[in-house]
């Protein structure tokens, strides 16, 4: 059915040359193609006149245009949000970052004294902000002199804090003005720039996020700015660059009665920053702010939706209360402690690297024996080919800990497995017989040799795995010689190692290793994490 599909849509475009040719340009040499073409669809099962061809290619040029210059609203992402199931999210550890405008009433030197009480590592400094707590004239952003810059980028470091992002702030439509504010952000070292543009032709701001490689985010304020609804600003951000994306204030959103996991989604892809807030009210301009988890901005499901989505950017916390000016930092801690509650890979290293504009890498792994893992540089998802090898991270030697991934069988005779504390550098098939191998295989008969087995050591309790073709989750711990798995939230096996059936001897220490076993037993790999036990 496919091909034959392939064959018509092939067929309606070249006969949508000829039409373009005869009908616009009156200058085929050959009036008689349109009817060629027409005897070539009959072979594919579908008759019609010129007429009726002329017609549908006129509408499916119409329905073609459409879709592709469609963009989804608020009302059908409301439908998506609604059949997602936020609560089975595994929810990612995503940095922290402090917007300063929370510290607006101190400098910006006693603002870095906050955030490093806090145990923030990341700023979002905002333009005017007074720089020294004893003079009033100086104040950040362009404009700085070069001493205070540097004055600036000593006490960052000093304090342990990056400077990430600059805003909101605004430029006039020109290129030198554009250039002012792109020179300064550069010359900061800041990587995503907060604006709020009076205009809606972004092509100079196209033109220098190209140009700098420094992210925009459009910022939105509450109902009626410019753009408290985010259509808005999907509809100026169109055909730009990716980088160009929202910068989506959670708070002002909520003021707005705008449901932020829903706008969220709305910018899936083009999310370059967030301003998160939590409010006591939903679509009250007057709302208040409350820390984390206690108001009705849903953080939860915020924080599962960029998850979802891969977020790769930072959360830059702004704590706008009035009352509880100039030192908001109680309500802020507290908050905290609410999202280190809800973060399920909190304290875990993400171990298949991941860059800031969501590629995923394979850099810290190397591969022994034949096969190879294929890495989907979007999805983050390893697929093995051939065996049998051991894709293996080198990068760090592991004693006590917690390795947390999701595998997926993709044929019920796959046969794979996690090894774990291999003692050294792997240069031939020597590590087999001294690290155990947590099993992967469904279609095994001997509960020593299935999935969540210690290989060839101590059988599986209980089958846990899920059908061919869905994600499975192992989360293996070790402690000591003390080793505990669990398939799919399910206990499946508890055991003190010792040496038995191919291991002769085993190290408490050692490097983390992805089995590919042979070309009909394919697996894949996903959302690899380890965390430490000190």
């Amino acid at each position: 059915m496919y091909k034959k599909m392939y064959k018509i849509i092939k067929l309606f475009f070249e006969l949508s040359n000829v039409v373009i040719s005869n009908v616009f340009y009156e200058r085929s040499n050959n009036p008689n193609k349109v009817q060629r073409f027409l005897s070539r669809l009959k072979n594919t099962g579908i008759e019609m006149t010129s007429y009726q061809f002329i017609s549908a290619i006129i509408f499916a040029s119409i329905i073609f245009a459409s879709n592709i210059f469609a963009q989804k609203s608020l009302t059908e992402i409301k439908n998506e949000v609604a059949n997602t199931n936020y609560k089975e999210v595994r929810i990612k550890e995503i940095p922290i970052a402090m917007q300063c405008w929370t510290f607006r009433k101190l400098s910006f030197m006693e603002t870095l004294d906050k955030v490093q009480k806090l145990g923030i590592k990341y700023l979002e400094a905002f333009p005017g902000q007074k720089l020294l707590p004893d003079n009033n004239e100086k104040k950040f952003g362009i404009g700085m002199s070069e001493d205070d810059i540097k004055l600036v980028k000593a006490k960052l470091k000093e304090h342990g804090i990056t400077l990430r992002a600059f805003g909101v702030t605004n430029f006039d439509n020109n290129e030198a003005a554009a250039r002012k504010t792109f020179d300064f952000v550069k010359k900061m070292g800041i990587k995503v720039l907060m604006l709020e543009p009076k205009y809606d032709d972004y092509s100079i701001i196209d033109k220098m996020v190209k140009e700098y490689n420094i992210k925009v985010g459009i910022h939105n304020h509450p109902k009626p700015s410019k753009y408290w609804n985010p259509e808005t600003v999907l509809k100026n951000v169109e055909g730009l660059d990716k980088r160009i994306g929202i910068c989506g204030d959670t708070g002002h959103w909520t003021r707005s009665g705008v449901n932020p996991v829903e706008a969220l989604r709305l910018f899936k892809g083009r999310i370059s920053n967030i301003h998160l807030k939590d409010l006591d009210q939903f679509g009250v301009k007057e709302a208040k702010d409350v820390p984390f988890g206690s108001g009705k901005s849903n953080i939860h499901d915020i924080l599962a939706e960029l998850t979802l989505q891969n977020y790769r950017g930072t959360l830059s916390v702004e704590h706008e209360r009035n009352d509880e000016q100039p030192d908001p930092s109680a309500s802020i801690a507290k908050g905290l402690e609410y999202i280190k509650s809800i973060t399920y890979y909190q304290g875990f290293d993400e171990i298949l690297r991941c860059d800031d504009n969501g590629n995923y890498n394979k850099h810290g792994w190397n591969h022994y024996g034949p096969g190879y893992f294929e890495l989907d540089r979007k999805s983050g998802v390893l697929t093995s080919s051939g065996g049998m090898g051991l894709f293996w991270y080198s990068a760090e030697k592991y004693g006590d800990f917690i390795l947390d991934l999701e595998f997926k069988c993709l044929a019920p005779e796959t046969n794979s497995g996690v090894f774990f504390r291999v003692p050294n550098v792997v240069t031939s098939n020597d590590y087999i017989g001294h690290s155990f191998e947590i099993q992967i295989d469904d279609d095994n008969p001997e509960a020593i040799h299935r999935t969540g087995a210690v290989y060839d050591a101590e059988p599986v309790k209980i089958n846990a795995s899920k059908p061919t073709g869905e994600w499975n989750h192992y989360r293996i711990t070790c402690k000591g010689n003390n080793v505990k798995v669990e398939l799919n939230e399910k206990l499946v096996n508890d055991w003190n190692e010792e040496p038995r059936g191919k291991i002769k001897d085993f190290s408490l220490s050692g490097y983390i290793g992805l089995q590919n076993h042979d070309s009909k037993a394919k697996v894949s790999f996903r959302n690899i994490f380890i965390k430490e036990i000190k």
